[in-house]
Formats: C-alpha cells, sequence, structure tokens
C-alpha cells in the first residue's frame, strides 16, 4: 500500500490495478450498513441482511474483456480475497462466479462517454509536451493564435515522428452499440408518451400519497459519531480526486420503492444521452457515479469518483441541483424533511451533511487511474487536443483555444 491510507499501491501483489490499462477508477468496500435499526421509526423489526464485499471497477470496453484480462493478472490475489466470501472455495472458475454475482447499476454516469485510458494518458502527455515547448521560448506564448496553432502543429508533428508523443486516432464506435443506442434514445420517449394518459390519471393519486408519507416520514440526521467520522476523513484528501461510498435503506412500502426504481431509470436515460460530455446537470466534478439496488431494491448502493473536498462536493450539489438529490435521497429512511418531492430536503445543509455522513462507508481500498488529473483537466486536455487538430477554426475559436494553453 501507499503511505496514503485506502489508497492502493498500483503495483500491489494481489490486484497489480497498474497493469489493467483500460481502468479508471477501482475500489473494495464492505457493505455493513450501520443505520438499519432506523427502520425502527416505522414501528418494523430490524431487518436482517447480508454482509457484502463490493468490488468496482470502472473500466473501458466489455465485461467479458476486461474480466479476462483481470483474472489474467491476479487470479491468485482475486481468490485470497473471495475466499473470504460464502460460496467461494479454492479451484472456483474467478471469472463465472464474479459474472454469477455482478449486478447492473439502476443508473450509472460517465463524466466523457467514450473517453478511454489510453486517450487521457496521451492528451496528458500531449498538454505536458505543449507547456515544455511554451516554456522554452516566453515569446511563443503572445504568437498570434493561428500561427501559435500552426508553430504548434508542426512541433507534435516532429514529435510524433521521433516517437516521443503518439496521439491514437479514436476507435470507431461497434455498429451494433450505436443501433442499441439509438434504440434506446427513441424508445424510452415513445413509451413515455404511450404512458402519457396513465400517468396523468395516476399524478393526483400519486401527489396525495406522496404528501400523505412525507408528513409522516421523520428525520434521522443526528451528528456523525465521531470514531466514524475521522475513519472516513483519514480516507480522504489524499489527491485532487477523492472517492465516495453510501448505503442505505428505501423508506418501507412499494409506494417508495417504485418512486425511486421509476426516477432512477428516468436519470439513466439522461446520463446515456444528455449529461454524457463534462457534467451532470450543472457539476462538473464528477468522473464516474453508480447507484445499484440490492435485497430485492429495499437498498440502495451508491459510489462515485469527485474531484475536490466531501464539503465541496455536497456543496456543489446542494447549491446547484439540491432538488436532483431529493428526487432520489429522500426515499430513503431518515433523510431530512422534504416536500413535493423536490423541494426543502438538501437545502437544510447540515442535516443534510450529517445524513451523508452517517451513511458513508470506509472505502479502504481505491485505485486512481489517472492522479493529479481532475474532471476540467482532461476536458481542457481534450479541448487542447481537439483544437490542435482542427486546421479550419475561425478566429474567435482559435482566441478561446489559445487561452486552454
Amino acid at each position: 500500500m501507499n503511505s496514503a491510507p485506502g489508497v492502493v499501491d498500483p503495483e500491489n501483489g494481489l490486484v497489480p490495478f497498474a497493469r489493467l490499462e483500460e481502468l479508471h477508477f477501482a475500489r473494495l468496500v464492505i457493505l455493513q450498513d450501520q443505520t438499519l435499526g432506523d427502520i425502527r421509526v416505522y414501528n418494523l423489526p430490524q431487518p436482517e441482511y447480508p454482509i457484502y464485499l463490493a468490488f468496482l471497477c470502472d473500466f473501458d470496453g466489455t465485461l467479458d474483456t476486461f474480466l479476462s484480462k483481470l483474472v489474467g493478472c491476479s487470479s491468485a490475489g482475486l481468490a485470497r480475497i473471495f475466499a473470504h466470501c460464502e460460496g467461494f472455495s479454492q479451484g472456483t472458475d474467478l471469472v463465472a462466479w464474479i459474472k454469477r454475482y455482478h449486478r447492473n447499476p439502476a443508473t450509472a454516469y460517465v463524466n466523457w462517454l467514450g473517453r478511454t485510458m489510453q486517450q487521457v494518458h496521451e492528451e496528458s502527455a500531449l498538454q505536458q509536451a505543449i507547456r515544455e515547448w511554451l516554456n522554452a521560448d516566453s515569446s511563443r506564448a503572445n504568437l498570434p493564435p493561428r500561427q501559435l496553432q500552426t508553430e504548434l502543429r508542426a512541433f507534435i508533428t516532429s514529435e510524433q515522428s521521433a516517437g516521443r508523443l503518439q496521439l491514437t486516432p479514436e476507435s470507431a464506435t461497434p455498429l451494433l452499440w450505436d443501433i442499441r443506442n439509438i434504440a434506446h434514445l427513441v424508445a424510452i420517449p415513445l413509451l413515455l408518451l404511450l404512458l402519457l394518459p396513465l400517468l396523468i390519471v395516476y399524478a393526483p393519486i400519486f401527489i396525495l400519497q406522496l404528501r400523505r408519507r412525507e408528513r409522516r416520514d421523520l428525520e434521522i440526521a443526528p451528528r456523525p459519531d465521531q470514531t466514524h467520522a475521522n475513519q472516513l476523513a483519514a480516507l480522504e484528501d489524499h489527491d485532487v480526486t477523492n472517492q465516495f461510498s453510501a448505503f442505505g435503506s428505501v423508506k418501507p412500502g412499494l409506494f417508495r420503492r417504485w418512486t425511486l426504481i421509476y426516477i432512477l431509470w428516468l436519470i439513466n436515460y439522461t446520463t446515456r444521452h444528455i449529461f454524457n460530455r463534462g457534467r451532470l446537470a450543472r457539476v462538473t466534478t464528477i468522473h464516474f457515479a453508480r447507484w445499484t439496488f440490492l435485497d430485492d431494491k429495499k437498498r440502495l448502493f451508491f459510489a462515485s469518483n469527485y474531484d475536490g473536498s466531501l464539503d465541496s462536493y455536497m456543496d456543489d450539489f446542494i447549491d446547484k441541483v439540491a432538488f436532483g438529490l431529493n428526487v432520489v435521497f429522500s426515499n430513503g429512511i431518515g433523510y431530512p424533511t422534504s416536500n413535493w418531492l423536490v423541494l426543502d430536503g438538501a437545502k437544510d445543509e447540515q442535516k443534510f451533511k450529517y445524513f451523508i455522513r452517517r451513511h458513508e462507508l470506509a472505502t479502504e481500498v481505491w485505485y486512481n487511474g489517472h492522479p493529479g488529473l481532475t474532471a476540467l483537466n482532461l476536458e481542457r486536455n481534450t479541448l487542447i487536443r481537439q483544437g490542435l487538430e482542427n486546421p479550419a477554426m475561425s478566429d474567435s475559436q482559435l482566441q478561446q483555444w489559445a487561452q486552454l494553453l
């Protein structure tokens, strides 16, 4: 392990994450919810659930291809880890076992759909080469944008010819993926259009049911246990990017469960087709995020990789998209009181932060494939490359591009 708690050594002997060139982020986290007793506010007994080990990877390409490479470089290490899980024994087919317990997220968010780890590394090297070229002669920074682009293009071409820099052309998207994505893009609005008469009829009933429950639901947002808070803090702020893992129970009853299923289904549509170029609504600091149901959709696991501190991360959401927090997490037991599904809730900043911290889990093994690079750094590097490769930009576009260098 590195000196930073929780930040895994990329070349560790169990799972050498650095050998997986497609891997952006990974984590191992034990899903043991300390808030199960909260359900007693509904006069229900505390349920008994298993303790899970979650192994999350954000990677390029297909699951089958990635699993083959993962097991190929870390079969012995994975076997040692999974030996602590029920149903695993020495000699178990690792790929088959992992796929058996694989869970698709209800909603997934990718900051920049299609940006690969190869692209991340190559564009970071490009930005560094440009920075060194500019620093080598201070007068270059004052060149007119079009001349600057021309000279930079010549410099980068020479670096590529010398083998010091590589810019791999973007791979073509598989035709089948494009077909499926377009079908999904069109089918969901059509389905909603067909259901619109039923949704209109049900809307008043839904609102009455929602308001009745909102008036009865109780908040459970005390100050988090200090030992727990200290454990979480020890795992944070060792890089410009951080991890976040949280786990909690959905409010009892089919109404809340089906509301949450429907909302996450809609959000997944937006993250797939709308918020896939550098921002989730107005938030620009998240690299990857996912919401995953467990235990017959009675519990929800949330995991993200974000830039900055946890406080700034939460403030970003509270200030910009508090309604988005409410529509999802107000369906969880103990959430600060929300009204009409989208109002209040997270706007009570202190209670919201206590609630979140209380449900947060310690992510004790975490890997970041591009430390030191924020989501905005990655976007800037991509835009620099796009501008360098586009000789047909207008003067105003060139001016904006030059400011990125």
